[in-house]
């Protein structure tokens, strides 16, 4: 996400920092650039109109001016107004004084919202709670059987009237259900419309006036840009919506929703949809996307995320085969679905600090997703006895294999020649930092 305002943004700074001693002629330009980079991602124009008077008011101050590190001392203005611009996070989700917590999912059709409702629900189980999912979408009859799967998928109960029972009637049903049953939360699955309307508007303030939730959040599709706001400030004006999730925030997307959101409506961005996985949702903090912005790279998240996808004991286990020089077949195999959970490579890549810029300077190197899923394929169709026993990969057994897993014999070749890398790599770890040699090894998901 924000790949293009990051690179323009990065262009900038470096030219800055070419330049030493900066003039207020520089700051004048730098300034430009900076409010045409915003307008191209879509940033709201008042927004960006105010952004670039406060960036451009600190800069020129003298104290800016004649230190010799003036170029990062813009860096860290322009940081400091991306987290003003990003607003808060509004806390944690807020919680009823007696179960349970009612959270109402607003928002357009097609943005998500189901979807949205079910990684929330994963997201509470991870914590703990038991949450209960509730379909009051009887305008199209699919979405009821669509939150119904996406609830199997998270391991969380629906509840449903079906199409003939009005959406406050099922929703007061359904809070007097999780009462007698123990929920901790309910998150009520509003209907969506193509376009914001007066029908859709009554309806959805009918079911918060019966079920006085604690949480209205509004589900907004990162990928729209400018409309995206539009839409917060109508659903904002009708309903007073308590925050935002956005999503589709892992896509080719422009940023200017969620640096416009906030300022625009005054209400924080709560959550943040970054993948089509059930657990592909995060806490939003803006700190940490205004340093992704600025090619910063986000440690915190990226540890957050390891720590919620590595299993401690497994990850001992594979330190002291490490030490004994037996990795072999099967460890590959769990390092690759360790990485495979944490998300999109990209994203992961973008988390530390620096990494994107040294990608790009050691070459024409890209991100595969898909060849990580032919590695994994290749190595479930061996046996248990071949991936602890690699040296009995030969002929006849690598024809099996490929057939097995509908794939090439060079490609089961390739797996294998990457995997005696990896466990040499391993084995001389040590002598590799110290000599500089490891950035030349190719990680097996990058060709």
């Amino acid at each position: 996400m924000f790949e293009s305002l990051t690179e323009k943004l990065q262009g900038l700074f470096q030219t800055l920092g070419r330049k030493g001693r900066l003039t207020e002629a520089d700051v004048t330009e730098a300034a430009r650039q900076i409010r045409l980079a915003l307008l191209e991602a879509d940033v709201n124009y008042r927004v960006v109109k105010d952004f670039i008077a406060r960036v451009k008011e600190r800069a020129i101050g003298q104290d800016v001016l004649q230190g010799l590190n003036a170029s990062q001392q813009v860096v860290k203005i322009v940081h400091d107004e991306l987290i003003a611009l990003l607003g808060d996070n509004g806390g944690p989700l807020a919680t009823a004084v007696k179960p349970p917590t009612v959270i109402l999912i607003v928002g357009l059709q097609g943005g998500g919202k189901t979807t949205t409702c079910g990684k929330l629900a994963a997201l509470l189980r991870k914590q703990g709670m038991r949450p209960l999912l509730v379909a009051t979408d009887v305008a199209r009859p699919a979405a009821i059987r669509q939150l119904q799967v996406v609830g199997e998928t998270v391991q969380t109960p629906v509840f449903q009237l079906g199409t003939k029972v009005a959406p406050v009637d099922i929703a007061r049903a359904a809070l007097n259900h999780a009462r007698e049953n123990g929920f901790t939360h309910v998150i009520i699955d509003t209907a969506g419309r193509l376009h914001v309307n007066d029908e859709l508007m009554e309806e959805v303030a009918a079911v918060r006036e019966a079920v006085q939730p604690q949480e209205i959040l509004l589900v907004l599709d990162a990928m729209t840009g400018q409309d995206a706001v539009n839409v917060a400030e109508q659903f904002n004006a009708k309903l007073d919506v308590s925050g935002f999730i956005l999503t589709k925030m892992d896509g080719d997307t422009r940023g200017g929703a969620a640096l416009s959101v906030r300022q625009v409506t005054g209400k924080s961005i709560r959550l943040l949809g970054v993948g089509e996985k059930p657990d592909a949702l995060e806490v939003y903090h803006p700190d940490r996307l205004a340093s992704r912005i600025l090619g910063m790279g986000d440690v915190l998240s990226l540890i957050e995320r390891m720590e919620s996808t590595i299993d401690a004991e497994q990850a001992a286990k594979l330190e002291q085969k490490l030490r004994a020089r037996e990795f072999d077949l099967d460890d590959f195999a769990q390092q690759l679905d360790q990485v495979l959970k944490m998300g999109p490579l990209e994203q992961i890549l973008d988390m530390i600090p620096g990494m994107g810029q040294q990608l790009k300077a050691m070459g024409p190197i890209q991100i595969d997703p898909k060849r990580m899923g032919h590695m994994r394929a290749i190595l479930s169709s061996m046996t248990r006895q071949e991936r602890q026993h690699p040296e009995l990969i030969r002929g006849s057994r690598r024809r099996r294999i490929a057939t097995g897993s509908g794939t090439s014999v060079q490609e089961v070749n390739m797996v294998l020649k990457q995997f005696e890398q990896m466990r040499e790599m391993f084995g001389k770890l040590s002598g590799m930092e110290k000599n500089g040699s490891l950035s030349k090894m190719k990680l097996p998901f990058m060709r």
